[in-house]
């Protein structure tokens, strides 16, 4: 009697640790052993949470450089990191934003990289309303932040040879204030962090690549 109370306890909390850490385990309660997915070779995969609260409302994104979910043109990718593409920037075109923006932003993410964290390609904020897209030129109010290369601007895919496919998530904010009040020099991390209180909606479109 005494031993199968001490075997119910000790279930218990295996049970409650396993919920605790998400990890799954066997009946004997030792953890299961994992399968690295085929498509992700080398390197443990983890979600990434979005920065985006669920009320925002879509709205419509497009490119004359890009199809969503297309591989990103040769000429948009990095000059740096053993790639020798010309870093163009994508261009962009947005409508149908919610009434109340008052500015938008811009980012380029690649939730692939194997960083533990991402890797921030490109970040600009504070663009102001009357303008529905951007080409290779930014509107001069606009701030252009450092991604984590550490300079500021664009800063295409170069992902590492061999690796699995990588998604580049650009994407286009429409905010509810006409400047987030940050400066150039903001890391990445934090212009991410402070847009995300400020977001009413977003558009998307994701490129890939490859090597």
């Amino acid at each position: 009697m005494k031993k199968s109370l001490r075997t119910g306890v000790a279930t218990a909390v295996v049970a409650g640790a396993a919920l605790a850490t998400g990890v799954a385990l066997t009946a004997s309660g030792e953890p299961e052993p994992t399968t690295p997915s085929t498509d992700r070779p080398g390197y443990g995969y983890t979600k990434i949470r979005r920065g985006v609260p669920d009320s925002a409302q879509r709205f419509m994104v497009t490119s004359p450089d890009l199809r969503d979910g297309e591989e990103l043109p040769a000429d948009t990718w990095a000059d740096a990191f053993g790639c020798t593409g010309d870093n163009r920037q994508i261009r962009l075109s947005w409508s149908g934003a919610p009434q109340a923006t008052r500015s938008y932003a811009i980012t380029m993410f690649d939730p692939d990289a194997p960083t533990g964290a991402g890797f921030w390609h490109w970040l600009v904020w504070d663009i102001p309303t009357g303008h529905t897209g951007v080409d290779t030129q930014l509107p001069a109010d606009a701030i252009t932040g450092i991604g984590d290369s550490g300079k500021p601007g664009y800063l295409g895919p170069c992902p590492p040879s061999g690796d699995l496919t990588h998604h580049y998530e650009i994407t286009v904010y429409a905010l509810d204030v006409p400047t987030l009040g940050l400066p150039a020099s903001t890391p990445p991390t934090v212009a991410a962090f402070t847009m995300s209180g400020h977001i009413l909606g977003y558009a998307r479109i994701t490129g890939t690549a490859g090597r």
